[in-house]
C-alpha cells in the first residue's frame, strides 16, 4: 500500500478490542486456577472407597499443585504482557495520528485555500 506522498505504509492490523479481551479472560482464568485447590483435597476412603483411589488423589493432588502454579504463573505474564501490547499499540497509534494531522495542517492549501 502506497501512501500519497509516495511513502509506504503497513498492512498490518491489529485488534486491539480483541487483544484487551483476551488479556481480561486470562486474567480470568488466573484467577480460578489461583482460586481453586485441588478439588480431590480431603476426600478419604469413607468417599471413594478405597485406600489406593485415595492415594491416586492425593499423588495428583501433588502434581496439581505443582503445575497449577506454573501456569498459573505463565498465565499472569501473559495476561500482562497482553494487556501492555494493546495499551502500546494505542499510543503508536495516538503518536501517528497526531502526526499526520501535524503534517496535514503543514501542506499547502490545508487551511482551505485562505492566504
Amino acid at each position: 500500500m502506497t501512501h500519497p506522498a509516495g511513502d509506504m505504509l503497513s498492512d498490518q492490523t491489529a485488534d486491539i478490542g480483541r487483544i484487551k479481551r483476551s488479556a481480561k479472560s486470562l486474567a480470568g482464568i488466573h484467577r480460578e486456577f489461583t482460586g481453586n485447590a485441588n478439588p480431590a483435597e480431603g476426600l478419604g476412603v469413607a468417599v471413594l472407597g478405597d485406600q489406593g483411589l485415595v492415594d491416586v488423589f492425593d499423588d495428583f493432588g501433588d502434581n496439581w499443585k505443582i503445575h497449577r502454579e506454573r501456569l498459573s504463573d505463565e498465565l499472569k505474564k501473559l495476561s500482562t504482557l497482553l494487556s501492555t501490547v494493546a495499551k502500546t499499540y494505542e499510543d503508536v497509534d495516538h503518536v501517528l495520528a497526531e502526526a499526520l494531522r501535524r503534517t496535514d495542517r503543514r501542506k499547502p492549501g490545508a487551511d482551505g485555500g485562505a492566504r
